[in-house]
């Protein structure tokens, strides 16, 4: 089957569950309120697209290659980003939910998550270095050999970080995520009196 090379195309409201995204390449095209959740992504390459109101959750994304991609509004659930082709993989997130998804292993470096969802994510040895998390929710994350450094948490809650088994140097955290880095610890921080 013959790949395809789109530029500069505008998908809206598509129903890719019905009929897939046909195999190739995607150069900054738009995809607005398209749904492709449970469906194959395999191998297809976005480069420098936008997705906005999408469904993506539980798509298959083996070898798929997300360059300079702008998510917003995008409902998530599930994905593998570590199935995803790693060379160049950039993105940003804005008013997402990423619950359940994972990138294990994932080098997304200077990454910009807001107020998104992450709830129960899976950032095991993933490289977040010089990451933003702008008001995000980490309920049940998971941290472990996880590459923070120079992050920023500062306005982002519920998670649980253990500084002995993640690199936190010049991570970025406010006095109120403060018990999210002693969890394990099992103590209580009362606010001053």
């Amino acid at each position: 089957m013959e790949e395809s090379l789109l530029q500069d195309k505008t998908f809206d409201k598509k129903d890719f569950t019905q009929h897939a995204l046909a195999k190739g390449e995607y150069e900054n095209c738009s995809f607005t309120g398209c749904d492709f959740s449970n469906t194959g992504l395999n191998d297809i390459r976005f480069l420098e697209c936008t997705f906005k109101g999408c469904n993506l959750s539980m798509a298959h994304l083996a070898g798929a290659a997300f360059r300079d991609i702008q998510f917003t509004d995008c409902k998530m659930l599930g994905l593998h980003f570590e199935n995803c082709s790693q060379f160049g993989l950039s993105f940003s997130f804005d008013n997402c939910n990423l619950s359940h998804s994972s990138f294990y292993k994932a080098k997304i470096k200077k990454t910009l998550f807001k107020n998104t969802q992450l709830k129960e994510v899976d950032f095991t040895e993933c490289d977040l270095t010089q990451s933003v998390f702008d008001k995000c929710d980490f309920t049940d994350a998971k941290f472990e050999n996880s590459i923070l450094e120079k992050a920023d948490f500062r306005s982002s809650y519920h998670y649980s970080i253990d500084p002995e088994v993640n690199r936190i140097k010049k991570t970025r955290f406010s006095l109120s995520g403060i018990p999210g880095l002693l969890d394990k610890y099992d103590i209580e921080i009362d606010p001053a009196h």
